[in-house]
């Protein structure tokens, strides 16, 4: 199946790769030249102009946005909608607000064009193991880019269906759903984002406990010196805390035991905060979901060893570098 993807970027280029490993055709732009010129050597159809990749594209056209949330995905897809036509279709795999989708989907829908929100998850590692998708929009567009979703997704592996799941018919087991209509799959990658916050500090707290296990305020008797690696390494194996986030934590802790190389200042890239928007407007609680974010704010006053915790997770699943703090 023919596909064009705009940024090709740590994820975008990445999904063109997995597309073109998979024996699509894809059709590739983005503003760096040599981005570009990469994924052309891959055997990707390299457009110099937003006008080309257009042009290259065969009707019905699907183009996947993937660049950055905000101003650049919105004047992309207002440009994209300029130059498409009647049954193509244009698919946002970025963390976007989901508001904005509906807003952007009745305008396209002016002129005929589908718009699919692709909550996508995966980070760098979503070359080899697959992308997470929690797709929303048109049923018949979603299902027209079904190989799409196929390729992309991880596929069922190993994964055994959970107890209960007998008989039961969904492409959640292969890695990708239609989560609704259009706004739902950000919605659900959103609420999936604001869980990863709770998660993630929960594993940095405990650390931390463990990392100020030899405090001289202790009583002696009191006091453990613990292997933070090894701690890690052992709750892999059949822990109920086991995960891919303890997966990552524990590769960071044996690469570098005392994270000396972040500073523990953590970001946050927006979901965290739809997430509890969207609480509020539900008037639903989320305790953990809040604290979590609060804490990423406190985290750019001052540091904690939890808080780098924080950051080497960030930095292993998406390849998040620490910004400096701004004075």
């Amino acid at each position: 199946m023919q596909i064009g993807m705009i940024g090709l970027g740590r994820m975008g280029g990445n999904m063109v790769r997995r597309l073109l490993r998979g024996g699509h055709e894809c059709v590739v732009y983005d503003l760096n030249p040599s981005a570009v010129a990469e994924l052309v050597a891959e055997g990707g159809a390299g457009s110099g102009t937003l006008d080309e990749f257009v042009a290259r594209l065969r009707p019905p056209r699907t183009a996947w946005v993937m660049v950055p949330a905000g101003d650049p995905t919105e004047s992309m897809v207002k440009a994209l909608g300029e130059r498409m036509e009647k049954g193509d279709a244009i698919v946002d795999g970025g963390n976007t607000y989901y508001k904005d989708d509906v807003r952007r989907a009745r305008a396209l829908a002016e002129k005929g064009v589908f718009y699919v929100d692709a909550g996508t998850s995966g980070g760098v590692w979503g070359l080899e193991r697959g992308y997470c998708l929690m797709i929303g929009g048109e049923t018949e567009a979603v299902e027209r880019l079904a190989p799409i979703w196929k390729t992309l997704a991880p596929g069922r592996g190993d994964v055994l269906p959970a107890p209960g799941r007998e008989g039961k018919k969904s492409t959640a087991e292969d890695g990708w759903l239609h989560c609704g209509p259009v706004g739902a799959g950000h919605f659900v990658k959103m609420v999936h984002n604001g869980i990863e916050y709770g998660l993630m500090q929960a594993y940095a707290e405990g650390f931390d406990i463990f990392k100020n296990a030899t405090s001289k305020a202790l009583p002696d008797g009191h006091r453990f010196e613990l292997d933070l690696a090894d701690i890690a390494e052992l709750w892999r194996r059949g822990s109920v805390v086991a995960s891919w986030l303890l997966d990552l934590t524990a590769s960071a802790l044996a690469e570098s035991p005392e994270l000396a190389e972040f500073t523990g200042q953590v970001e946050d890239s927006g979901e965290g905060r739809w997430t509890l928007q969207a609480a509020i407007e539900e008037a639903v609680p989320v305790n953990v979901l809040a604290a979590s974010l609060f804490d990423r704010f406190r985290s750019r006053q001052d540091h904690t060893f939890g808080d780098k915790m924080l950051s080497a997770m960030r930095n292993k699943f998406g390849g998040h570098v620490e910004h400096p703090a701004k004075g």
